[in-house]
């Protein structure tokens, strides 16, 4: 997932940093660092309590699901979470022109794709966008 935004006070910063380009790119990188990591930790906290990016609770799990869940002693309201290990492997990159946020190793990527079918979870809302844009205007000011 690329996270792409177009923030107010970028033009300011622009032109303030106009002669050294370099340190404008460096700014722009380290902002989009930060702005994933929020991102990241957005879409884990909001997992963790059940909810998707597009329409609030996930879907229940299936009774067999839930009954073997309850057998391992684990919650029954879906989280996405059995390990830990899907989660953990979310990560992000960044250059001074987008960030992306990705599930290191292909067995966590293939268990997040199919998890992001049944329940999307692998996004961002408009409110969660804009908080995500708010933050980078502030780190570029």
């Amino acid at each position: 997932m690329n996270i792409n935004i177009q923030p107010r006070g970028f033009r300011t910063a622009s032109a303030a940093l106009r002669r050294n380009p370099r340190e404008l790119r460096k700014l722009q990188k380290r902002g989009l660092q930060r702005i994933a990591l929020i991102g990241i930790n957005i879409i884990q906290d909001r997992t963790a309590e059940g909810q998707g990016y597009k329409d609030g609770a996930f879907k229940p799990y299936s009774e067999s699901y839930a009954a073997f869940r309850a057998e391992e002693g684990r919650t029954l309201t879906p989280n996405l979470t059995m390990s830990g290990n899907m989660m953990a492997a979310m990560t992000s990159k960044a250059n001074h022109k987008q960030a992306e946020i990705f599930f290191r190793g292909a067995e966590e990527s293939s268990k997040a794709a199919y998890n992001n079918q049944t329940r999307p979870f692998f996004g961002f809302s408009r409110d969660e966008e804009q908080r995500l844009l708010r933050a980078f205007e502030r780190f570029i000011r």
